[in-house]
């Protein structure tokens, strides 16, 4: 009886060291995020980006503390290999990701920029970019926008899936959304408009 119990046991324990500790990079994610959003937006320097402990792994009451102290991996206990316990970095130098991010910093150039200054558009709370108030545009570039709004969407769409992929995990996509859509509202300027997470618009 004993010699049964074992085999499940042991394979459980080789199915651990490929599984265990495979969670999502928030930290990294966001300054992979940053990175990304400032060379679209350019021009002027962005705020200071301010922690939210309620991204990080472990976060909680304990504060700064949790940060300085190591991760506990219970399955080192066991002896089981760390191989898969590290923290993977989010890339974002693929030419997929590069050629989105270059049509979107020239869309942003050329058409955007001017609809976020005049108010007629704003950051969605899901990551995209909406149609605010397409009265303060002037008649003769309604379509234009609206054009360069709906493509713009089509690459954000499109490059947080690409990032996911990119890093191994496709399940990461709905994350990766999420923390792009506190970027692009993070790094809006001054006079720009956002949705709040309620969906009511603010201004910066």
């Amino acid at each position: 009886m004993k010699r049964w119990l074992g085999l499940p046991i042991a394979t459980l324990a080789l199915t651990a060291c490929v599984t265990i500790n495979v969670y999502f990079p928030a930290a990294e994610a966001r300054e992979a995020a940053r990175e990304f959003v400032e060379k679209v937006i350019g021009e002027d320097a962005a705020p200071a980006p301010q922690p939210d402990p309620k991204q990080d792994e472990g976060g909680g009451g304990a504060g700064g503390m949790a940060a300085l102290l190591p991760r506990l991996d219970p399955w080192s206990l066991l002896g089981i290999g760390a191989a898969h316990a590290q923290t993977p970095d989010i890339t974002l130098k693929t030419p997929t990701i590069q050629a989105i991010q270059a049509r979107m910093a020239a869309r942003f150039d050329a058409t955007l920029r001017a609809g976020f200054d005049s108010g007629a558009l704003g950051f969605g709370n899901d990551g995209l970019v909406v149609v605010r108030d397409a009265s303060l545009l002037p008649l003769k570039e309604r379509v234009a926008m609206q054009q360069a709004v709906a493509d713009d969407n089509r690459d954000r769409k499109a490059v947080y899936a690409e990032i996911a992929v990119a890093n191994g995990h496709p399940e990461w996509e709905g994350r990766i959304r999420e923390v792009f859509a506190r970027q692009w509202i993070e790094s809006a300027r001054p006079g720009w408009w956002y949705q709040d997470a309620s969906g009511a618009w603010k201004q910066k």
